[in-house]
């Protein structure tokens, strides 16, 4: 019989709010120098051409998938990008799931499998964050973008 997941969730890179304001701001100020040069000369070409590429670049990324979040039975599975292994933890070995704002900072970069100071990280976009810890003392800190519902299906596969 074939286990079926009991949570599923895509993050993707380029729908975070933060940088695709940026991405347009970007744009719109190649535009808007576009449209104040006066004699259309090369370099207003120029920023036709740039503004255009961040928009069609800012679409492209918001399909593009950075990781996925799979909670089965008795382990949790990270999928990431075409080049990335998944990354599968063993709910066996998980002592304790918590909630936690993922940081203070208005901007963060995303990670896949980031191991720093015995922490490993994965994010995407959102504010809030599962810190899974370890029975040996290892920190797993999972991004989402639900997470009430991630933190409950992991409650759910820890009790089977």
């Amino acid at each position: 019989m074939e286990n079926k997941p009991i949570f599923i969730e895509k993050q993707y890179i380029g729908r975070d709010y933060v940088r695709i304001s940026i991405r347009i701001v970007m744009a719109l100020f190649c535009f808007a120098a576009y449209f104040i040069t006066e004699d259309r000369e090369r370099n207003a070409d120029l920023f036709l051409v740039v503004g255009c590429s961040i928009l069609i670049v800012s679409i492209i990324m918001m399909f593009m998938l950075h990781y996925r979040t799979i909670v089965e039975d008795k382990n949790i599975l990270l999928n990431g990008l075409w080049t990335t292994k998944p990354v599968k933890i063993d709910l066996s070995s998980i002592a304790k799931a918590e909630r936690i704002p993922y940081s203070s900072y208005l901007i963060n970069n995303p990670v896949y499998n980031l191991h720093k100071k015995g922490t490993i990280k994965f994010y995407a976009g959102g504010r809030d964050a599962i810190k899974l810890t370890d029975k040996k003392g290892l920190f797993y800190i999972i991004g989402t973008q639900c997470p009430s519902e991630f933190e409950q299906s992991i409650k759910v596969a820890m009790q089977k």
